[in-house]
């Protein structure tokens, strides 16, 4: 098709004569892309722009802007530059209009996800809740796009990742954007025409530390005597049996009554983090054992129909306990804090690494873990470090200053609420 070159004005155009036969081109000298279309009877304002990636043209397009008359030489311009910066960024005219039959939203994604992969799969409460904050909150306005976008388009995922790094913090953008990882990830297994690449990859991930807040053996002495002077007695003892086990605040606050076998002296965990598919039993030491008929006792004089069921019971929707955060000025460590000092003094007491694990129900890693049979190591070995870290646990106090600490971690008499 023949091309000429000028300055488009409403002027130069209307002096152009119209085609003899077939139609010709006169484009821009200033806006590459922007050209007028002349055929036997009308004059079209065009524009023609392409999107690049790999060293590779992923298309070409042309889009007609309007007819001469109908529409300024100024605003054809104008839309035309717009266009042009749509297709410099990989958008195609009707990408956001019409969605290609079969093609998979994020939404979907999504879905997909938390009915195959957790709920089916017995993933906590907790963390389905979590990504659906992250989904549906942090990134609401992406729900009904082709999840084939955020492949070819990464920029817009490492945009995102900054601004909710600003706006919510550091560790919120890494788990949204983590989720958003894993559910890109398992879409890609069923719908091969999506982008290999994940858009997370390119994400710059902030730095995460652990918290270092767990306790050495000179801190439990000041801090049993905060414990012992704690005016909610389920609480005192749900903090206590958190430092004796070992175990997130969550999956302890679920144990039911019939999670506690003392013929075997076992404590069920039905639902840590992981899901139902991670259950499994804690060795009680004698020290838990007090602690659990302690709690047992008092359930029973406080809630009496919801003891029937669980452990911690408490008047909630649930049945059980809910809330366990304490004002760090009543007591200074609790929930977490506690998970890490028993994996402290673990260390203190010279338990194994692999015995550690093992107890705190952590994934073994290692060509041999396979081989480790649990419930063999339970009954005797694993119950007798259990109670080497109780001991250790009670050694640290001072019997002079927390003698009244002393007596009630010795007894499982309930004298007073």
């Amino acid at each position: 098709m023949k091309s000429e070159v000028m300055l488009l004005t409403e002027k130069s155009i209307a002096r152009m004569p119209l085609a003899q036969s077939g139609q010709y081109n006169v484009r821009d000298v200033e806006l590459k892309g922007f050209f007028v279309r002349i055929g036997k009877r009308r004059k079209s304002y065009m524009v023609q722009g392409e999107y690049w990636r790999d060293g590779c043209r992923e298309f070409s397009v042309q889009k007609k802007l309007g007819e001469f008359n109908e529409i300024s030489a100024r605003d054809a311009r104008t839309n035309a530059k717009e266009l042009l910066v749509k297709f410099s960024k990989g958008e195609k005219p009707g990408d956001v209009s019409r969605l290609r039959p079969g093609a998979i939203t994020l939404r979907m994604a999504w879905e997909r996800y938390r009915i195959a992969h957790m709920v089916r799969k017995g993933r906590a409460e907790r963390t389905i809740e979590n990504y659906q904050y992250y989904l549906e909150r942090l990134l609401a306005d992406w729900l009904d796009w082709p999840l084939s976008k955020l492949g070819r388009r990464p920029d817009l995922v490492i945009i995102r990742h900054e601004d909710i790094s600003s706006n919510n913090g550091p560790y919120i953008a890494n788990s949204t954007m983590k989720a958003l990882r894993a559910i890109y990830n398992h879409a890609l297994k069923g719908n091969r025409d999506l982008p290999s690449f994940n858009p997370v990859l390119a994400v710059d991930w902030n730095p995460e530390q652990r918290r270092n807040t767990g306790m050495g053996q000179d801190d439990l002495s000041d801090w049993f005597e905060q414990l012992y002077k704690l005016d909610k007695p389920l609480r005192r003892e749900f903090h206590l049996l958190t430092l004796l086990t070992g175990s997130r605040p969550t999956a302890l606050k679920a144990v039911r009554s019939e999670h506690i076998d003392f013929g075997r002296r076992i404590l069920h965990i039905p639902k840590p983090k992981g899901g139902a598919d991670r259950a499994f039993d804690i060795p009680m030491s004698r020290m838990m054992i007090r602690c659990i008929i302690r709690i047992m006792r008092i359930g029973r004089m406080l809630f009496p129909v919801q003891a029937e069921y669980w452990l911690f019971p408490a008047e909630s929707e649930s049945g059980h306990m809910i809330e366990h955060k304490e004002a760090r000025s009543v007591l200074s460590k609790w929930g977490n804090d506690l998970r890490q000092t028993y994996r402290t003094l673990a260390q203190a007491a010279e338990i194994s690494e692999l015995d550690i694990h093992l107890l705190m129900n952590h994934s073994l890693r290692g060509v041999n873990a396979g081989y480790i049979t649990r419930d063999k190591l339970l009954r005797v070995h694993l119950r007798k470090q259990q109670e080497r870290i109780s001991e250790t646990i009670i050694a640290s106090i001072d019997a002079r200053t927390n003698a009244f600490a002393k007596q009630w971690l010795s007894s499982g008499k309930v004298d007073c609420l």
